[in-house]
C-alpha cells in the first residue's frame, strides 16, 4: 500500500491527466492510502464539532438566569453601590450621620426591596442563549440636602452568572 501525501496526489492526478491528454493514458488499479495533513477537518464529518456546539447552546439556554435570579443580583448590586455612594465622607447629611450607627449594613439589608425596584425598572432582552438587562434609576432629591444620584446599568447574563458592562451616572439634581 502507498502512502502518498495531498501534494504527491495532486501530482499523480495532473500526471495520469496529461497522459491521458497525450493519448499514452493506461488504466492501472493500485491501493492508496492518503495521508490527511492539509486539510483535517474536510476529510471527516463536521458531527462531533456539531454535537458540541449544540449541547453547548443548550447548556447556555438552561443556565439563562430568569428574572428572580436578576433581582436577587440587582438588589446585592444596588445595595453595594448605594453603601460606597452614601456611607463615605460626605455623602450624607450632617443630622443622618448623627442618627444613622452603621450605614453600610443599613443599606445592605434593604437587597430585598431594592431587587424588587430594579425589576420594575429593568427592561430585559432575552436572546435564548443569554439575556441583557438595562436598568435606569432615576435620581432626584430624596430629603432637602440629600440627592440621590440616577444610574444605568447594563448588566449581561449567561451562564447562570450576571457582567455588568456599563455603569453610568448621572446627577442627582
Amino acid at each position: 500500500m502507498a502512502s502518498l501525501s495531498f501534494g504527491q496526489l495532486c501530482s499523480h492526478c495532473i500526471g495520469l491527466l496529461a497522459a491521458k491528454a497525450t493519448g499514452a493514458f493506461r488504466i492501472r488499479f493500485t491501493s492508496l492510502t492518503v495521508r490527511n495533513t492539509l486539510l483535517p477537518l474536510a476529510a471527516r464529518p463536521p458531527i462531533p464539532l456539531l454535537i458540541a456546539l449544540g449541547a453547548a447552546g443548550g447548556l447556555l439556554a438552561f443556565t439563562n438566569p430568569g428574572p428572580a435570579d436578576f433581582r436577587e443580583f440587582a438588589g446585592a448590586e444596588l445595595a453595594d453601590r448605594g453603601a460606597r455612594e452614601f456611607c463615605r465622607p460626605g455623602g450624607m447629611p450632617m443630622l443622618l450621620q448623627m442618627v444613622v450607627e452603621n450605614c453600610p449594613a443599613l443599606i445592605r439589608s434593604q437587597r430585598q426591596p431594592l431587587g424588587l425596584l430594579a425589576a420594575q425598572l429593568s427592561q430585559r432582552h432575552n436572546f435564548g442563549l443569554f439575556s441583557l438587562y438595562t436598568t435606569r434609576l432615576a435620581g432626584g432629591a430624596l430629603i432637602p440636602q440629600l440627592s440621590l444620584p440616577g444610574y444605568q446599568l447594563d448588566t449581561l447574563a449567561i451562564a447562570g452568572q450576571f457582567f455588568v458592562l456599563k455603569a453610568e451616572r448621572s446627577d442627582g439634581s
